[in-house]
């Protein structure tokens, strides 16, 4: 699979007032019963935004994942797609051994974790670019690369993706955030890592940890160079 970069590090970054945000909140996905789509994100620990109703004729629920930006809505009379339509849901994670062993504990059918294959010819869904499943993490553990998938009563398909470093240009220095407490401490836990082979190159103990820690856990996320 390619790592094309629509933006990198190196491509003009725009200066003073950057425009309008525009920021992706809400994802429509199509639903036949809305009690039980409610039932069952309920059940993955999503946060309940609300429920609307407005007669007998349109209900519209809204949840937020956890740590997520983006909201997803479903309910009567709100979309045209056909019920279970909705592929190649992602759902970004640090860890995705103990985001699925979690979805696992709350009762949840999700796939063994797999990796993408180097041939374009799957069928499997949900869709994958295309690419054929193989069983496992990513042998080089590389950011982008392991997945785990589970599906709604309905059939619409979510994407476990681990993403552990983020690509040059994909998030601002100036907007890098830890948005739960577990992607934080996973952070922590590979600055720490990486920190102690740098302990091991300099052959002493490193007094200014902190802003070591600091700078790699930015930049990782970032997808600047990493300290050494």
């Amino acid at each position: 699979m390619s790592n094309t970069e629509v933006r990198s590090e190196n491509s003009p970054r725009p200066t003073g007032d950057r425009g309008f945000d525009m920021k992706l909140e809400v994802v429509v996905i199509p639903v036949a019963d809305v009690d039980r789509a409610k039932s069952f994100y309920t059940s993955l620990g999503w946060r309940l935004d609300g429920d609307f109703t407005a007669g007998s004729d349109w209900r519209v629920i809204q949840f937020t994942p956890p740590g997520s930006g983006c909201s997803v809505i479903f309910g009567k009379n709100v979309t045209s797609a056909a019920p279970g339509s909705a592929r190649g849901l992602y759902l970004i994670v640090s860890n995705i051994g103990a985001a699925r062993e979690e979805l696992l504990a709350r009762g949840v059918r999700i796939s063994e974790v797999f990796h993408a294959g180097e041939e374009n010819i799957g069928t499997d869904e949900p869709y994958l670019f295309g690419s054929r499943r193989v069983s496992g993490r990513d042998p080089e553990r590389r950011t982008y690369r392991t997945y785990a998938s589970f599906n709604d009563p309905d059939g619409n398909g979510w994407l476990l993706q681990e993403v552990t470093t983020r690509l040059p240009g994909r998030i601002d220095t100036g907007g890098a955030a830890f948005v739960s407490s577990a992607e934080l401490e996973a952070a922590l836990r590979r600055a720490s890592e990486a920190h102690g082979e740098h302990e091991k190159l300099t052959g002493q103990h490193d007094e200014g940890w902190p802003s070591w820690y600091a700078e790699y856990m930015v930049k990782e996320q970032t997808g600047e160079p990493l300290p050494t």
